[in-house]
């Protein structure tokens, strides 16, 4: 009996450096990436546009040739034992790119038909009836909604039972109850048993469902912890006081304080944990002579963390 590999994606050293154009010199989107993705994980990729984020994926996607490293999927060296690989992967891309003059029956089939799959076992209907397309299975694809197509690429990325599938930015474009509802599958295929390695730039959505993320920038990880660690990084809180009345100055006694009246009102003053107290905050506040209608503390959130290490990276670079 074969063991279950410890990582669904592995990456010692990777690197792709893409050769000077015309009008363009060299870049290197990835510097020596080392990641290891645990199998069962929902495992989020974050970083700018240009991170190398999409580089990382279509090297395992088969999409993009490396140029040094090691990658490894369900413990199957992407060198070595390519078919197998790839066997183990399904990837839903940003780009819509499907033959628009196919129907999304046609589509699955042919794709199931690729990955070698037998008629026996396709699960054509079943996904289209999961995606919520079971009704559009012989209309062209030109003629499906934008939503639609989307899911319909996640349906395709799934033809061959994978183990781990990638989902590169699947939400974007998508309106709110869609998303939702491809959330809720991603989570019951994970509960299953598949790995999902996710992108995204709706940070909420990251710190909703990951339980690892891993953060590149200039084609380096900056970090790769778990979501509750990184959160842990900034230690700070902000204290958010609404005045009973309006504050037209932040009162006096918070100058040496991070504290600014916002927008709605209320003044915010960010603190270092067990550098400062609350209790010092409110008493300060009564003494400038103004009452306190409502408060409470904010934690950071992974959007604060992703702006921190991102911009902590961009001065280094």
């Amino acid at each position: 009996m074969t063991s279950l590999p410890e990582f669904a994606l592995e990456a010692e050293g990777l690197e792709k450096t893409y050769p000077a154009r015309k009008n363009s010199p060299a870049k290197q989107a990835l510097k020596g990436v080392d990641l290891a993705i645990p199998r069962g994980s929902i495992f989020g990729l974050l970083g700018p546009n240009g991170a190398g984020k999409s580089t990382f994926i279509n090297i395992f996607a088969g999409l993009v040739t490396k140029t040094a490293g090691r990658g490894a999927i369900w413990g199957r060296d992407i060198d070595r034992h390519p078919r197998e690989a790839r066997a183990a992967i399904g990837v839903v891309p940003q780009e819509l790119n499907m033959d628009v003059f196919f129907t999304p029956f046609e589509t699955l089939e042919l794709m199931a038909g690729f990955y070698g799959v037998p008629k026996a076992e396709r699960r054509t209907m079943e996904l289209l009836d999961i995606m919520g397309l079971a009704d559009k299975r012989d209309a062209y694809v030109r003629q499906l909604s934008g939503g639609m197509k989307r899911r319909l690429l996640v349906a395709k990325a799934l033809v061959h039972s994978p183990p781990v599938l990638v989902l590169d930015e699947p939400t974007a474009g998508v309106d709110i109850e869609l998303r939702r509802q491809l959330w809720e599958y991603v989570a019951r295929l994970n509960e299953a048993g598949v790995t999902i390695v996710l992108t995204t730039h709706y940070l909420e959505e990251a710190q909703e469902l990951c339980d690892q993320i891993a953060i590149v920038n200039h084609g380096e990880v900056v970090a790769c912890e778990s979501k509750d660690q990184l959160l842990k990084r900034l230690n700070h809180k902000t204290l958010v006081i609404e005045p009973a009345e309006p504050l037209s100055a932040v009162p006096a006694g918070f100058d040496s304080e991070d504290a600014v009246i916002r927008k709605d009102g209320a003044l915010a003053i960010t603190y270092r944990l067990g550098e400062a107290s609350v209790a010092r905050f409110i008493e300060t506040f009564h003494a400038s002579g103004a009452r306190i209608a409502d408060l409470r503390t904010e934690e950071p959130d992974l959007e604060d963390v992703f702006l921190a290490l991102t911009y902590e990276a961009n001065d280094a670079a």
